[in-house]
């Protein structure tokens, strides 16, 4: 008997080891039968677990000797299958005749009351345990824990990832300084070893962030227990769930190119495939995108667009941006006849609201809308323009082409389509190629149509957007200079307030700068916009005009012109220079084109007699000193600038 039951103990201990075959109901059934092997079991449990056995496929075993390591016997073939058979008999004959001694209920109850005192001990040394580890404040106090503790592979994991997650917070010199004592503590191979041995037989949770945790703390990618911890989760790959999926994703990322590493990310791959359309968590399909990255196949690409732009713009968060717009970009570039209006448009949005920049992007976008402009109609392509204008994106030829549509045919467009086309050109700045005037008198005179029944916002939004573009639509002007009505806009409440007296404010501005044309303006108009506060000292500019002019007296800084301008100024052959520094946002995006209220500046004070440079800021500070020197010295003393001409005839006077 002692035989029989020692031969059924070591046939089960090599059954769990091959447990990652079996799948987890096996692992279950194994932790309900060894916890209690030394005690009668339950008539239940006994046939549960003879049931299971009876079971098993003879491949499955088969197939699991030949994925065991080196320390444990492998079998033939033949020698297996007779063993197999033995020990399935005999386990069967141990049940039959401990059955009867199960049915005695006194014996039952005093084993189950053993068992539980033998669960709640098991239960209160992990607990210790763990409690023990959230007190631990470096790698190597959780070795020191290692060394005086018997670890289960739960431990081990819970160890590894305890370790990342307390060096991940420190510098990067404390980082090097504490794995170098984390590598020496002679706990640490042992707890390698450990993982190592007993990584097909842990939780799936488990064995990914044990992988996840171990390439973190710099265990090199070629060593034994990484390749090891690869291919157990090639192997068990079909039990991951989608947690586990994302968590290889993300560890598959940062590895290099290897066998293994290939063979998971190809099996990976296959599986997200078929369970795509079953992933709602947005962070899981980021994951999953970055690891298979740009050179996935076009079917993959497609089905994670599908349940990206499925979810809508609003539900994808702002860390998912870069991978979801990444991924439609590489797609989209393949295969852009195939993409229909409103997924280009739900794309186009998507980037706006999450801040998503990437010029490549945005050009395949308009030049596909361009080269198939047969396929859209006005409204279309308006909406198109408005997307890109979200995204400070100027698409010329397609801006062109509408130009000339509206031109031809003002009467295409209702209301709400001539305010969406004036605010698209007035914030892009963009002027036509070709028939510019011609282009503004079709909107001033669609807009005219409308001057009847247009709510006064959105009037002065007209005009506004009109002054940007150096051209002042006289009905319109004149309804809006009403008393009555600008009245009505100023008085408003809130944030409407504030814009409505900024759009007023430079409706002023241009009417006395751009004006051939005198308007009668009533008192209204003459109301003082709140000062804009002065911009922050650019030391960067500053120190590149102290070495070019030599001489603080030469310049000088924040001036606040009249129509509320600030401007640095200088002097430079008795001509006025103007020094605009403006950020990224100023510029339309990819260009250094200027936008609509910056190219308005930019003409005001020319108007007022001075000479415009015009610096990208953002461009200007990653400059070295010299260079920034030669960029300004470039630009003031610039033949362009000054002709020769009006230098001497300064020079004469």
């Amino acid at each position: 008997m002692n035989n029989k039951v020692g031969y059924l103990i070591r046939t089960i201990r090599h059954l769990h080891v091959c447990g990652s075959k079996l799948g987890p109901s096996f692992r279950t059934a194994m932790r309900t039968y060894t916890l209690g092997i030394s005690r009668s079991k339950s008539t239940i449990q006994s046939v549960n677990l003879r049931r299971f056995l009876l079971n098993v496929p003879p491949w499955w075993l088969e197939s699991s000797l030949r994925l065991l390591s080196q320390r444990v016997p492998v079998y033939s073939k033949e020698d297996a299958t007779v063993r197999e058979q033995n020990a399935t008999k005999t386990l069967l004959d141990e049940h039959v005749q401990s059955s009867s001694s199960a049915l005695d209920p006194l014996e039952e109850d005093r084993s189950v009351v053993e068992e539980n005192l033998v669960v709640k001990s098991e239960r209160s040394q992990l607990q210790q345990f763990f409690d023990d580890l959230k007190k631990c404040v470096s790698p190597c106090d959780v070795l020191d824990l290692v060394s005086k503790s018997a670890i289960s592979e739960k431990h081990c994991s819970n160890c590894f990832t305890t370790m990342w997650m307390l060096i991940k917070k420190l510098s990067e010199d404390q980082k090097h300084y504490e794995k170098q004592l984390m590598v020496k503590h002679p706990a640490f191979m042992q707890l390698c070893q450990h993982l190592m041995q007993e990584s097909r037989s842990m939780w799936r949770d488990d064995l990914v962030y044990s992988l996840h945790a171990v390439l973190k703390l710099g265990v090199p990618q070629n060593t034994r227990l990484v390749q090891t911890l690869l291919r157990v989760c090639q192997e068990r790959l079909n039990e991951f769930d989608d947690q586990c999926l994302s968590v290889v994703a993300t560890t598959l990322v940062t590895m290099e190119k290897s066998r293994n590493v290939d063979a998971l990310q190809a099996g990976l791959q296959l599986l997200v495939e078929q369970r795509i359309p079953k992933i709602s968590n947005i962070f899981m399909l980021q994951s999953m995108m970055k690891c298979f990255g740009k050179d996935a196949p076009l079917s993959l690409k497609r089905k994670f667009e599908h349940t990206l732009l499925a979810a809508g713009p609003s539900h994808i968060p702002q860390r998912a941006a870069h991978s979801h717009c990444y991924f439609f970009y590489s797609s989209v570039t393949e295969n852009i006849p195939g993409t229909p209006f409103w997924q280009l448009i739900r794309v186009l949005k998507s980037c706006s609201i999450l801040r998503y920049r990437n010029v490549v992007l945005y050009s395949a976008i308009a030049n596909y809308v361009t080269s198939a402009i047969c396929m859209w109609d006005t409204k279309q392509i308006v909406l198109f323009l408005s997307a890109f204008e979200g995204l400070r994106f100027r698409p010329v030829e397609l801006m062109d082409i509408l130009a000339e549509k509206v031109t031809s045919h003002p009467e295409s467009l209702n209301l709400k389509d001539i305010l969406s086309v004036l605010r698209v050109y007035s914030l892009l700045n963009h002027v036509p190629k070709c028939q510019n005037q011609e282009f503004l008198e079709s909107l001033n005179g669609a807009l005219n149509k409308y001057l009847t029944r247009i709510s006064n916002v959105d009037l002065l939004k007209a005009v506004y957007s009109f002054c940007i573009l150096e051209y002042l639509p006289q009905p319109a002007l004149s309804q809006l200079l009403q008393e009555d009505n600008l009245n009505e806009l100023l008085k408003s409440d809130g944030l409407n307030k504030e814009q409505n007296e900024m759009m007023v404010h430079y409706v002023n501005t241009c009417l006395e700068l751009d004006s051939p044309l005198s308007f009668t303006k009533p008192a209204t108009m003459f109301i003082k916009k709140p000062s804009s506060p002065l911009v922050s000292d650019l030391p960067e500019v500053r120190e590149a005009l102290l070495k070019l002019l030599g001489d603080e007296r030469m310049f000088q800084q924040n001036i606040q012109l009249p129509h509320d301008y600030n401007i640095e100024i200088i002097t430079v052959f008795g001509f006025r220079v103007a020094i605009l520094c403006s950020p990224l946002s100023a510029f339309c995006f990819g260009t250094r084109h200027p936008r609509g209220k910056l190219a308005m500046k930019m003409r005001h004070l020319k108007a007022l007699g001075y000479h415009v440079i015009l610096v990208h800021y953002q461009e200007f500070k990653k400059l070295k000193k010299e260079e920034a020197i030669e960029c300004l010295k470039g630009e003031i003393y610039s033949v362009d600038a000054f002709p020769v001409s009006d230098v001497n005839l300064q020079d004469n006077i």
